[in-house]
């Protein structure tokens, strides 16, 4: 059995594995890689939070209408015509299809609420991390 080298003590290590050691600093300890820094976010309108969510609904919308009409079509018509048999195949995937999305949109609303309010208290936290640790 081979026998594995002994680890390197801290003070035998090369200066370059010395830099890619994390430091404890404090300035290091407020900076988050994914959050928006504290001082330079500018307050968004309720467009630039909300519009995926919007435009999902209202695609979601119009693909239900539009299932219901190619539905309401292919059941009024006769039996007689060719086209009948693929609207009556073609209607209901458009309903469930405009009804996933108007709910998915629906659904995305109350988290984009939810994420909202916890970036505020982290931003409020954060700022306030900063404050005591810089004293």
């Amino acid at each position: 059995m081979e026998v594995l080298p002994k680890a390197l003590e801290v003070d035998e290590r090369s200066p370059e594995s010395k830099d890619l050691l994390p430091s404890q600093t404090a300035s290091s300890l407020c900076i988050s890689s994914r959050s928006e820094s504290v001082w330079t976010t500018t307050p968004k309108s309720n467009w630039e939070i909300y519009h995926k969510p919007i435009i999902i609904m209202s695609v979601g919308a119009a693909i239900l209408l539009f299932g219901v009409a190619i539905t309401c079509v292919a059941y009024i018509l006769e039996e007689k015509h060719k086209v009948v048999q693929v609207l009556r195949m073609i209607g209901p995937a458009f309903l469930s299809l405009g009804l996933m999305m108007l709910v998915c949109g629906l659904v995305w609303v109350p988290i984009i609420k939810k994420k909202q309010k916890q970036r505020q208290k982290s931003n409020f936290f954060q700022s306030l991390k900063f404050f005591l640790l810089n004293r």
